[in-house]
């Protein structure tokens, strides 16, 4: 129920972004996201395609998926659940992130919030699940929220480089989703 309604309003967000910007093409979506005059409906775009990628990666308040889908999931499909699927749904945040909302305080302190939520969220349900397969789900969790938390300070610019996004941020979270996906 959670993937298919986040796939449904990532679609109507989508739909909202072809509208305002007339592209969908990630390489295109920078210049014309510069140039859009109507700044509600790139943020109403990109809400929704927050919350269906957020439903992916498993992002508080849309985690409530992965610590049922964990312990009745074959070891296999668990890990896949872990190590790919999220990393999809934190893949898409990254690109709505840096295409659409560059150094967007607004939009990386709510990510940022996100992240930090999600992140302790997961720490303290692992902390009480006496069931390994669920303590795994919370924890990769948690660590989906340490990647949104890197996502968000996107928007804050690196000491002494005004106007450019925090490439050390960037490296971070690339560093960090591949090491969960790998040890998962």
């Amino acid at each position: 129920a959670v993937a298919v309604l986040g796939g449904l309003v990532m679609l109507m967000g989508i739909f909202l972004l072809q509208y305002e910007l007339g592209t969908l093409k990630i390489s295109e979506l920078s210049a014309a996201a510069a140039e859009c005059a109507e700044k509600k409906t790139l943020y109403a775009a990109g809400v929704c395609m927050l919350f269906g990628f957020g439903a992916k990666a498993g992002m508080f308040p849309l985690h409530i998926w992965l610590p049922k889908a964990h312990p009745v999931a074959p070891a296999p499909a668990s890990a896949l659940l872990s190590g790919i699927l999220t990393k999809t749904g934190i893949y898409g945040i990254l690109i709505i992130t840096c295409r659409l909302f560059p150094l967007d305080a607004y939009w990386c302190r709510l990510v940022l919030a996100l992240g930090v939520i999600t992140m302790f969220g997961g720490a303290l349900l692992a902390v009480f699940s006496i069931d390994l397969k669920r303590t795994l789900a919370c924890s990769s969790m948690s660590q989906i929220g340490f990647i949104l938390v890197g996502i968000g300070m996107l928007g804050f610019p690196a000491a002494g480089e005004p106007g450019r996004q925090n490439v050390l941020a960037m490296y971070g979270v690339f560093l960090h989703m591949v090491n969960h996906s790998l040890i998962k």
